[in-house]
């Protein structure tokens, strides 16, 4: 029914049977819709459309029947959409959901969700015993899957996840390792994995970094390491050869001086001839899978023996970034060395400074050379191998 001379122009409210009003107006599209709510007097549903009206002007206002989508539907079809997440982030991704946000929040409708009750799912879980920090990534999934259905899929008008140092993980310090504890640890591993321990921490690589690396990554005349793959493990347990975790993962990285006798002597005995062999394999040849690394290296017993009983094999990145950060270079430099994936990762890859990485590298042969040379001043009979070769650390 249209307008009366002299009334609103923007929609128009009727009196239903039951005595409320209800309010219809028309969308950006054009297209009628009633409202979702009725109102129990005509001033409170004219409020209602002027409301309305001011967030069509203003470009905010949302369709409520889109809203009706229930959070479990959206936040699984939020997942199947980015084909750019790795396989464990999607299994990681998947596991917050299963577990933490769809038996409690997956019925509700998007539009039907309010802080008030993102707080509420929050506080009982807490009470349940789950830890801060698996909740702080539950909190931040749910969060960056409302911002989309916000400012791409335009589902809502704010995201509700609005809860102060909810998505902040404060986890515990993980342990550093000094130069000689990681010797000691490398002298407790097999012989094929010495140098896989010394060039994890000295190059600051991740797992699956370290174990993708090719013959032709080493260039041990200029003292650097080429990443430029990494081995993923699929929620399958299948492990895919691809790229670093980010754009930033591709990078190169100088090493010590002191390390190229440790990694000749390594590729000559455990190494196939082809440029592409890979330089860590299991004694059969095959990649090392991170499932059965403990186990293949007998971990558990050689961290216990050099005093590390927590130690975790990431710690030996940590380790190697920790002495880069002591060696006085920027942050942008060390985030590159370290591959960081941050907002910026491709402008730290890009603009990376060579000098600088060289630096790192040899503030690091700096104390590798007082271990070695400590081992030399212990006795070593220099007629036992050559220089670098493995030698017992004291």
């Amino acid at each position: 029914m249209p307008n009366k001379e002299g009334h609103r122009h923007f929609g128009n409210v009727r009196k239903l049977p039951s005595g409320r009003f209800q309010i219809r107006y028309p969308g950006p599209d054009g297209r009628m819709r009633n409202g979702a709510e009725t109102y129990p007097t005509r001033p409170v549903a004219l409020r209602a459309l002027s409301i309305i009206e001011g967030q069509i002007t203003r470009g905010e206002w949302v369709d409520p029947e889109r809203g009706k989508v229930l959070l479990r539907d959206y936040a699984d079809r939020w997942v199947t959409q980015r084909p750019n997440l790795r396989p464990r982030t999607v299994e990681l991704y998947r596991m917050l959901l299963r577990n933490h946000i769809t038996p409690y929040l997956g019925g509700v409708p998007l539009g039907k969700l309010s802080t008030a009750m993102v707080r509420e799912w929050r506080a009982e879980l807490l009470g349940k015993g789950r830890s801060v920090s698996t909740l702080a990534k539950a909190y931040r999934l749910l969060r960056a899957v409302l911002m989309t259905a916000v400012n791409e899929d335009n589902i809502l008008s704010r995201n509700p996840c609005r809860i102060p140092g909810a998505g902040t993980e404060s986890p515990a310090e993980r342990p550093t390792l000094t130069v000689r504890q990681v010797y000691d640890l490398a002298g407790e591993m097999p012989d094929r994995l010495f140098a896989f321990v010394l060039l994890t921490a000295f190059a600051s690589l991740r797992y699956g970094e370290v174990t993708a690396l090719q013959r032709m990554d080493l260039d041990l005349v200029a003292c650097t390491v080429r990443v430029r793959h990494a081995f993923v493990r699929r929620p399958s347990g299948e492990l895919v050869y691809g790229p670093p975790k980010s754009k930033a993962g591709l990078r190169t990285v100088s090493i010590p001086s002191g390390l190229v006798p440790v990694l000749r002597r390594h590729l000559d005995e455990f190494v196939d001839a082809g440029a592409t062999a890979l330089v860590f394999t299991g004694p059969k040849g095959a990649p090392l899978k991170r499932t059965n690394f403990n186990e293949l290296s007998g971990w558990k017993e050689a961290v216990a023996r050099i005093g590390k009983p927590e130690l975790h094999f990431h710690d030996l990145r940590h380790s190697g970034n920790t002495w880069a950060a002591a060696a006085g270079v920027s942050t942008r430099d060390l985030m590159a060395r370290m591959g960081h994936d941050s907002m910026n990762a491709a402008l730290i890859y890009q603009h990376a400074s060579t000098e600088a990485d060289r630096a790192i590298a040899s503030a690091l042969d700096a104390r590798l050379a007082e271990v070695q040379d400590g081992d030399d001043q212990a006795g070593d009979d220099p007629e036992d191998g050559p220089a670098g070769a493995r030698v017992p650390v004291a």
